[in-house]
């Protein structure tokens, strides 16, 4: 039975999905610009940091709506096990397991990032380094699980996000690159 509420769930689950994914990729290019110590778009470079880090909590809060819209819409099928050991999902199992995978490693990265004083900045950085990994996972698990994952806007909107993403990192790896602590020390006197 197909039900207002069961509408509503799904639809929730995929407005949330998107827009996680718009967030998640404003975070990481946040978070390269927060390592260039440069302004980002008109925000000064000392506030870079704060920007990345609300849009980072911004992107869990929608992640997190996601998941459990999901979890309670029938047609999904899922299974709390499902966001934490992948490949198991009745509808979809890679694709959905590559949402659980993306989903762990967004758990990881933001207990480490809340962590980050007690932990140090040499464990912070290591795991950091993990969001190279969840967020290209995380556009293919929209691809290939979301039920517009293959519509031409969808596709733009995810080749957008690849586009700036893929130019960030290409910039962020590029021997011109000034890490933050660098810029700092050719400024002072």
């Amino acid at each position: 039975m197909n039900t207002v509420f069961d509408q509503a769930l799904w639809a929730v689950g995929r407005g949330s999905g998107v827009v996680a994914l718009v967030l998640l990729t404003l975070s990481v290019l946040l978070g390269i610009g927060t390592r260039s110590g440069r302004a980002v778009v008109g925000i000064p470079r000392f506030a870079v940091t704060l920007v990345h880090r609300n849009v980072s909590l911004f992107s869990l809060l929608f992640v997190v709506v996601h998941v459990v819209s999901l979890l309670f819409d029938p047609f999904a099928q899922l299974r709390l096990l499902d966001f934490f050991v992948p490949f198991l999902g009745a509808y979809q199992p890679f694709w959905l397991g590559l949402g659980t995978i993306a989903f762990d490693l967004l758990l990881v990265v933001t207990i480490t990032a809340l962590l980050r004083n007690r932990i140090g900045p040499k464990a912070f950085k290591a795991v950091h380094w993990l969001v190279y990994a969840l967020w290209p996972v995380s556009v293919l698990h929209a691809i290939g699980n979301g039920t517009n994952g293959r519509e031409l806007w969808f596709l733009v909107l995810a080749a957008c996000c690849l586009t700036a993403v893929g130019g960030a990192t290409a910039w962020r790896l590029h021997e011109d690159f000034v890490e933050y602590r660098n810029v700092r020390s050719r400024e002072s006197p």
